[in-house]
């Protein structure tokens, strides 16, 4: 059960769960992602640069793709468009305003994007991980009712109104933050792999992250309750199937083809 998504309020200051774990990922990941790029012999500093850049897109694209597929619950108070601070962000929705941003960064600084992409795609898997216990506090993003010895207790005005007698769910954040997990070790393992022995394409290690957070995604959205959908369809399968077709082209590109991936550069 979850303690609650506030950790304390003084006067009107309301520090939350969400809030806090989202600026430890992002500290966390462009930390790690500076340390990447100067294995890589590339100016960390540059790194803090495109953090900056990524922040400004990807939140702001999190934010309108998950109020776009409510928006008939937004449409009836607007004003809460801006509570970000509540919860209601897509990590599909921030990784295409961050791929945005980056390509732009890329190409004002005229550097490869594949580069920056390979360099920061640990860094995103590990601050997804991060990220999902924040559903956790808010008592979202859960899956359907279950017995299982890990159910997760949601309280009752939490529920969707068909579950409205079940308490125990599955905890579909806990399976995509250890799934997350997985992919950022796999991602870490390539990234130490190929600085030694220089066996990975440009490229590839941001593609395998898209295929691999894919998978792990469209699967547990197909336990969870809350899904964005467009019309009968869970939009975070949809997009996932596109991220896995994109994924495997560009590795088909890399390594059958054996030609280098379309660049800014």
């Amino acid at each position: 059960m979850s303690p609650g998504e506030e950790i304390f309020h003084l006067g009107n200051f309301r520090l939350k769960w969400y809030g806090l774990l989202i600026a430890t990922a992002v500290l966390i990941g462009v930390n790690l992602s500076m340390r990447l790029a100067k294995s890589r012999k590339i100016d960390p500093e540059s790194v803090a640069d495109l953090a900056i850049w990524l922040v400004l897109g990807a939140i702001p694209a999190a934010r309108l793709y998950y109020v776009l597929f409510q928006w008939q619950t937004y449409s009836q108070h607007p004003e809460d468009i801006v509570k970000i601070w509540e919860g209601g962000i897509a990590i599909h929705g921030a990784i295409i305003g961050g791929s945005i941003a980056a390509i732009i960064f890329a190409k004002l600084k005229q550097v490869s994007f594949w580069q920056l992409a390979d360099i920061i795609a640990p860094s995103v898997a590990l601050g997804q991980a991060i990220g999902r216990w924040g559903n956790f506090f808010n008592s979202e993003a859960f899956g359907s009712p279950t017995d299982l010895p890990w159910k997760l207790f949601i309280p009752r005005d939490r529920r969707p109104f068909e579950y409205l007698n079940s308490e125990y769910f599955h905890p579909t954040f806990l399976y995509e933050s250890l799934w997350n997990l997985l992919v950022f070790a796999v991602l870490m393992w390539f990234f130490i792999d190929d600085n030694r022995h220089h066996r990975f394409k440009t490229g590839s290690i941001f593609l395998v992250y898209l295929i691999a957070y894919s998978i792990g995604r469209f699967g547990v959205e197909g336990l969870r309750t809350d899904s964005l959908m467009f019309g009968s369809l869970k939009m975070a399968q949809v997009i996932s199937l596109v991220g896995m077709g994109i994924g495997s082209i560009g590795l088909s590109w890399l390594y059958i083809r054996r030609r280098s991936l379309p660049d800014v550069v």
